[in-house]
């Protein structure tokens, strides 16, 4: 039935992808191909720098308060206590306190998907310049969900934070590719880059000073966005056993952990629960925030620029 479901889920990804680049092509035109495409400027995104800066000082306080408690200290006549002042987050089901298991597992779980958001942004600038290469791929991984590649990436290797890391890096830069190759299309077919050319400006240059810095950007902000679900796969995986093992403190190991007892000590799957959904809005507002400003800075100097006819 495994089997059948992720040949069935493949088949749906090509299909999928080839109808979706047939459509789209069908939609363009030439127009890329000719420079004939003219998109309007985009409306800068304002975000008040207070509620990114709120968010992740919060989060930094959780994180390093726990970061000075022992996550294995076990204290079975504090079992499933309530928070305080000794536990300002509570205990769970064996004394242990949940602040310096959630302050000590951000490294599994935030730390390991900001390195799978860096190698998928990697991944995606460099296949974002070849993208008949890897479209092939690309429509097959988006079809796969992270718990299938999980439990194959498990067979494999075996469970671990490792292995959980490599199924959801497997899984974490087509859509970014997707992104990456759709800028580069636009900037290439761009009037300016025409002229560019008709002044003598190497291919080196081209690249280095007008394309890649106006396709890393945007799909850096893109990967950013994607940090909140790379870190829900990862505990996701953790959850079902197939990510980081006890007693290591990981999210989604603390989530599976909790959930035999959720009705008499809730506290102890609110706070991951709480602390994935503070970094999803951290990172919206910060890619927001970052997005305006970068759109502010670049429309200001443009008021000033007088056409020259060569």
């Amino acid at each position: 039935l495994l089997q059948g479901s992720v040949l069935a889920l493949l088949l749906l990804g090509l299909v999928v992808g080839a109808l979706a680049a047939l459509i789209r092509r069908r939609l363009l035109g030439p127009a890329l191909r000719d420079a004939g495409l003219a998109l309007p400027p985009a409306r800068p995104v304002r975000t008040h720098p207070a509620i990114p800066l709120t968010l992740f000082t919060v989060l930094a306080v959780t994180i390093g308060w726990g970061l000075l408690r022992d996550p294995y200290a076990v204290n079975t006549t504090a079992r499933l206590a309530s928070p305080s002042w000794a536990h300002p987050l509570g205990t769970d089901g064996l004394g242990r306190d949940v602040l310096a298991r959630l302050g000590h597992g951000a490294g599994a779980t935030v730390g390991t998907a900001a390195a799978v958001c860096l190698l998928g942004l990697l991944i995606a600038l460099v296949l974002g310049f070849l993208p008949g290469v890897a479209s092939g791929a690309a429509d097959i991984a988006n079809a796969l969900p992270p718990v299938i590649v999980g439990i194959l990436v498990a067979a494999v290797v075996g469970p671990g934070t490792g292995g959980a890391a490599l199924a959801v890096t497997l899984l974490s830069w087509p859509a970014l590719s997707a992104h990456a190759a759709a800028l580069v299309q636009e900037v290439r077919a761009s009037a300016f880059l025409t002229a560019q050319r008709a002044i003598g400006a190497t291919p080196w240059w081209i690249l280095t000073r007008h394309v890649l810095p106006s396709v890393a950007g945007p799909v850096a902000r893109h990967a950013l966005l994607r940090l909140p679900g790379i870190a829900l796969a990862l505990a996701s995986l953790g959850f079902l056993g197939l990510g980081a093992q006890p007693p290591a403190p990981e999210w989604g190991l603390l989530l599976d952990e909790s959930r035999a007892y959720v009705e008499r000590a809730p506290w102890a799957a609110l706070a991951p629960a709480v602390a994935l959904a503070l970094l999803a809005a951290l990172a919206v507002s910060g890619a927001a925030y970052t997005s305006g400003r970068r759109r502010v800075r670049k429309a200001a100097p443009a008021l000033k620029e007088v056409p020259v006819a060569v």
